[in-house]
């Protein structure tokens, strides 16, 4: 099977909420069966995953899907290969240098700052920008001019809830971490049987209402658990996704807790994997 998993505050105990003694632990004993392929799926770009790797000991992936979906790498040991014909598909939407195009066209919206530049790429674009209901007029300004522009892109906005600060990524229109989730595994071999998705925030919306088996860690927000209900009943997906709640173990469903909940949920043989 191929468990995918977001990093921040879904996998990395990293949010306000507390962490249930021993789930990391024991998520790390699951995916190290042989039967078991581990993919983290994470805005991180490369140096920020190997560093939450070393920070929180998580186990090793086979692979990475990093930048908001905009880079596929397969890991092996120490060895990090990034998958060039992910990028020959992405640049089908956007040449390598239309990030920079794209900062000039959105420079004098005041709402927008760019975030640091360790957090751009040439697949990606992205901005801070305040939590308030003005933020949806932003998004359609964003939109309305990436349209006038004929450039074929996406907006994704998610929330820093540490920070109390959102995020907005313009990415290519054909990738997202739910692309990219798509493309790993028509090249892996793995359908919607066996693979599956936790996530906690807004950037994981795609994946979290797609068919694939998902899971919505309990410390999520309100507000990212009543859309994702709201988009899975509208896609048909609701029973595609498992909010945990706690309860399993005596663990809260959060973090590492919720996905180890959601995976028996969808796979109850599996309790007889986890310590």
């Amino acid at each position: 099977m191929l468990i995918c998993t977001d990093l921040d505050r879904t996998l990395l105990p990293n949010g306000p909420q507390a962490e249930s003694q021993g789930a990391r632990e024991a998520f790390k004993v699951l995916v190290g069966h042989d039967k078991v392929k581990l993919a983290f799926v994470t805005g991180r770009h490369r140096a920020l995953v190997e560093e939450a790797i070393d920070e929180y000991d998580l186990p090793l992936p086979d692979f990475v899907i990093g930048d908001v979906g905009t880079s596929i790498y397969t890991v092996s040991n120490t060895d990090w290969l990034l998958w060039d014909v992910w990028k020959q598909q992405l640049a089908g939407d956007w040449h390598p240098n239309q990030a920079g195009d794209l900062r000039q066209l959105l420079a004098d919206l005041g709402e927008l700052t760019l975030q640091e530049e360790d957090k751009q790429g040439p697949f990606k674009l992205s901005y801070y920008t305040a939590v308030d209901p003005h933020t949806e007029e932003v998004i359609v300004q964003i939109n309305r001019r990436l349209h006038d522009a004929a450039i074929k892109a996406h907006v994704v906005w998610s929330m820093d809830e540490t920070r109390n600060i959102g995020l907005i990524d313009i990415l290519p229109a054909s990738a997202s971490k739910l692309h990219a989730v798509l493309f790993l595994m028509s090249r892996t071999g793995h359908t919607l049987a066996d693979c599956f998705f936790a996530g906690d925030s807004g950037n994981d919306l795609a994946v979290l209402t797609s068919p694939l088996h998902a899971i919505l860690v309990a410390n999520a927000a309100n507000e990212v658990r009543a859309e994702a209900i709201r988009l899975a009943e509208e896609h048909g997906t609701r029973h595609a996704l498992y909010l945990a709640r706690g309860g399993y173990r005596r663990m809260n469903g959060c973090y590492s807790a919720g996905i180890l909940e959601g995976l028996v949920h969808y796979r109850p043989e599996l309790d007889k994997w986890i310590p």
